[in-house]
C-alpha cells in the first residue's frame, strides 16, 4: 500500500502541447490534458488568437484535430481573419483536422422564446467532435453563450455543467472570456471551475502597448507565475519566459576573431571567447559601430550568421557608411548570412522589445549577435529596468552559445560609468575614446576587462581609413600621449634626433680611428728608434765582451810566458 501511494504520488500530470513559442516551457508541457483551461483578458488581449493557434499547432504539429464554437464570430470571418497569419483554415477543414461552428446567440430572442439551456450546445459540440475525432476544443467566448441567463444560480449550475461535459468527453479544452472589472472575468465564477486560468493583458505604458501573460493557476503542477511578455505577429504568439534566467551555462574556450587584427592581438592574440558577451563604449563619433561592423564582416566570411539589431540607424544607412572604411556588407546581406532588424526603441515596450530579439534569435538562428547601440534603450524604460532586460537576453544567448556585441553611448571621459549600467554584465569592455592635443582630434582604443585572457593593458591609436579600422601605438613622451599629426612630428623629431645621434658616434668613431692610426705610427717610430737603441747596445756589449776575452787572453799567454804558476 505504501509503495502505491508512493507511485500515485509522483505521477504527473499529464498535459497537452500548444506549440505556442515560449509557453510550453512556462507551463511545463501544456495545458492540462482533458481538462478546460480559461483564457481570460480585456479587448484585443489575443484571446481568440491563443485559442486558434492551440488548434491550428495540435493538428498540423501533434496530429490532434480540433472544434472551435465561436460565439461572435462567423466561421467565415475567422478564416479569412487568421488566413493573414499564415493559418490554412479551409485546408485543415477539408482534411478533418479542424472544424468550425458559429453559433448566434440573441438575448432579445431568448426573451421572446422563454427559457434557455445547453443541451443544444451540447447537441452540436457532440457532433462536430465526432465529425473530426477532436481532441482540443475552443469555445469563444462564453459571455455571449451565458447572455441569456439572467439568474446568477442557474447560470453558476450551467457553468459547472459545461465544464463537467468537456471533461466528460476527455478533450482539451480552450475557453475564453471577457475580464470583468476586479475580477479575472466578468461573472467571476469561471476560473473557480476551471483547472488552469490564464491571464491575457493589453496595457498601456507612457503611451507604448505592452502585452503580458500569466499564468494564474494550474491544478495539479508547478508553474512560472509571474508575467510573462509575449508578442503577436505574423508567425502567431510568442511568449518570453522570463524566469528561465539561469547561470549554468557551459564556457567554452573557442575564439573568433574581432576583424581587426591588432585588436585580436591586444585580446591574447585570438580575438574574443565564443559564447561571450563584448561591450564597446565610447562617445558620439568615436567608432563603435565601425568595430561593430569589422565583428560582422568578420563573422559572415567565415560563413556564419549574424543578427544585427540596429536602435539609431537604418540598414540602407549602416551599409553606405561602413562602404567609406572599406566594408561591404550588402554581398552578405544578399545571401542571408546578415540580417538587420533596424527600429527605433519607441516603436515598442521594453519588454516587447525583448520578445522580438528573442524571436529574431529563435528564427534566424545567428552566431553572432550585435546590438547597436544598447543605450538608446534608457528611452523605453529606468537604467534598472534595462539592465533586468539585457541580462535576461544575455543570458538567453548564452545558454545557446551565441556571442553578442553591444556598443552603449557614455557620455564625457568617465569610462566606468555607462548610463545602463551593463558593463559587470560583459566578459570583454573595450572602451574607445578622444583624444584631443594641439587643436586636433583624435580617437584612442584600450581593453578595460576581458575574462579569461591575457589582453593588453597599452592604449592605442585608433584611426579609420578607407582599408578600414587600424590600430597604432601612440607616442607616449614627458607631456603625455601623443596621436595624430602631434605624434607623427614627434616621431619626425625623433629620427632627426637619432639621426644626428647616429652621424656623431660615427664622426667619434672616424676620430678614434685616426688618432689610433696616428698613435700606432708614434709606438711604430719609438719601437723603430728602441731597436736602433738595442742594437748598438747589443753591439756595445759584444765589443765590450769580446775585449774581455781578448784581454784574459792576453794576461793568459803572459804567464805562460813568465812561467808563472
Amino acid at each position: 500500500m505504501l509503495a502505491a501511494d508512493e507511485n500515485s504520488s509522483m505521477r504527473q500530470l499529464k498535459k497537452t502541447p500548444t506549440g505556442i513559442g515560449g509557453f510550453d516551457e512556462i507551463t511545463g508541457g501544456g495545458l492540462p490534458q482533458g481538462r478546460p483551461t480559461l483564457i481570460c483578458g480585456g479587448p484585443g488581449s489575443g484571446k481568440t488568437l491563443f485559442g486558434m493557434e492551440f488548434l491550428v499547432r495540435g493538428a498540423r504539429e501533434f496530429n490532434e484535430p480540433g472544434v472551435l464554437i465561436s460565439f461572435e464570430e462567423k466561421d467565415t470571418d475567422l478564416i479569412e481573419n487568421f488566413s493573414s497569419l499564415g493559418f490554412d483554415l479551409d485546408d485543415l477543414i477539408a482534411r478533418d483536422k479542424l472544424a468550425l461552428d458559429y453559433v448566434h446567440i440573441e438575448r432579445s430572442e431568448i426573451l421572446e422564446t422563454g427559457e434557455f439551456d445547453l443541451e443544444g450546445l451540447f447537441v452540436r459540440l457532440g457532433f462536430a467532435i465526432d465529425s473530426v475525432g477532436a481532441k482540443r476544443v475552443v469555445l469563444d467566448t462564453i459571455e455571449a453563450l451565458f447572455s441569456g441567463f439572467p439568474n446568477e444560480g442557474i447560470l453558476r449550475a450551467e457553468i459547472r455543467r459545461l465544464f463537467r461535459w468537456l471533461k466528460d468527453r476527455g478533450v482539451t479544452a480552450v475557453i475564453t472570456c471577457e475580464q470583468g472589472k476586479g475580477t479575472l472575468t466578468r461573472h467571476g465564477l469561471e476560473e473557480y471551475v476551471s483547472d488552469c486560468v490564464i491571464l491575457l493583458d493589453h496595457r498601456m505604458i507612457e503611451q507604448v502597448a505592452t502585452r503580458r501573460l500569466r499564468v494564474v493557476k494550474y491544478r495539479g503542477t508547478s508553474h512560472g507565475t509571474n508575467e510573462y511578455p509575449f508578442l503577436i505577429d505574423e508567425g502567431g504568439l510568442y511568449v518570453l519566459p522570463v524566469t528561465s534566467v539561469t547561470l549554468n551555462h557551459k564556457a567554452g574556450s573557442e575564439r573568433i576573431p574581432s576583424g581587426v587584427p591588432r585588436l585580436d592581438t591586444m585580446l591574447g592574440g585570438e580575438g574574443y571567447y565564443r559564447g561571450s558577451s563584448i561591450l564597446i563604449t565610447g562617445t558620439a563619433g568615436t567608432g563603435k559601430t565601425s568595430l561593430a561592423a569589422h565583428f560582422a564582416n568578420s563573422v559572415c566570411l567565415r560563413g556564419e550568421k549574424c543578427l544585427y539589431l540596429a536602435f539609431e540607424e537604418s540598414e540602407s544607412q549602416i551599409a553606405r557608411n561602413m562602404r567609406s572604411i572599406g566594408i561591404d556588407l550588402q554581398p552578405w546581406l544578399d545571401n542571408g548570412l546578415l540580417h538587420f532588424h533596424a527600429t527605433r526603441p519607441t516603436l515598442f515596450g521594453l519588454e516587447m522589445h525583448l520578445v522580438t530579439m528573442n524571436k529574431l534569435v529563435r528564427d534566424f538562428k545567428p552566431s553572432v549577435v550585435i546590438m547597436d547601440p544598447v543605450s538608446n534603450m534608457i528611452s523605453i524604460g529606468s537604467a534598472a529596468e534595462v539592465k533586468s532586460a539585457l541580462m535576461r537576453f544575455i543570458d538567453s544567448l548564452k545558454m545557446e552559445g551565441i556571442t553578442a556585441l553591444f556598443t552603449c553611448l557614455i557620455f564625457g571621459q568617465h569610462q566606468d560609468l555607462t548610463e545602463v549600467g551593463v558593463s559587470s554584465l560583459m566578459d570583454t569592455w573595450i572602451t574607445v575614446r578622444d583624444i584631443e592635443t594641439n587643436g586636433e582630434r583624435n580617437r584612442g582604443l584600450y581593453v578595460i576587462k576581458s575574462r579569461g585572457m591575457a589582453h593588453s593593458n597599452q592604449v592605442r591609436e585608433f584611426v579609420l581609413s578607407t582599408e578600414g579600422v587600424r590600430l597604432v601605438d601612440v607616442y607616449v613622451g614627458t607631456g603625455g600621449i601623443l596621436t595624430g599629426a602631434s605624434r607623427l612630428a614627434q616621431e619626425s623629431q625623433d629620427r632627426q634626433e637619432e639621426k644626428e645621434r647616429t652621424e656623431e658616434i660615427e664622426r667619434k668613431k672616424r676620430e678614434f680611428e685616426a688618432r689610433k692610426l696616428s698613435v700606432d705610427a708614434q709606438i711604430a717610430t719609438i719601437m723603430s728608434g728602441l731597436k736602433a737603441q738595442e742594437e748598438e747596445l747589443n753591439k756595445i756589449i759584444g765589443e765590450e765582451e769580446e775585449r774581455k776575452r781578448r784581454l784574459e787572453r792576453q794576461r793568459t799567454e803572459i804567464g805562460r810566458q813568465r812561467h808563472a804558476d
